[in-house]
């Protein structure tokens, strides 16, 4: 069973993505929230997700900030970015940075659970 770490500023996104993997084949995951940067690397230390989709653009501290965070704690660290349209710099500072893939938001269902199979094995 895996843990799921989804980190994002809007609740909403959260549910969104929480439903979209619960329907497409993690119905027995556990799901663990974040609600930005900072939250994440502090909840990240202590639940120590399989995986962690995890937002750019946040308060507190940004996805960038938080994956390189993450990484130096765990080289390992399974994460996923969560991109809005037209933020394609920033994504391959999040590739250079050590994320795995990365979702363009408003994401497609089929494309989340996809990458998130392909990463989880």
């Amino acid at each position: 069973m895996a843990k799921i770490m989804l980190v994002d500023d809007a609740a909403f996104m959260r549910m969104m993505i929480k439903n979209s993997l619960s329907n497409g084949g993690f119905a027995d995951a556990t799901f663990v929230e974040a609600i930005d940067g900072l939250d994440a690397v502090n909840k990240y230390g202590t639940e120590h997700p399989d995986l962690v989709i995890m937002d750019i653009t946040m308060p507190n501290m940004d996805g960038l900030q938080a994956l390189k965070k993450i990484r130096e704690m765990d080289p390992n660290a399974k994460v996923i970015m969560c991109t809005a349209m037209g933020q394609e710099s920033m994504v391959v500072d999040a590739i250079k940075s050590g994320a795995k893939d990365f979702v363009v938001k408003p994401f497609n269902a089929d494309r989340i659970c996809s990458t998130v199979k392909e990463i989880l094995g």
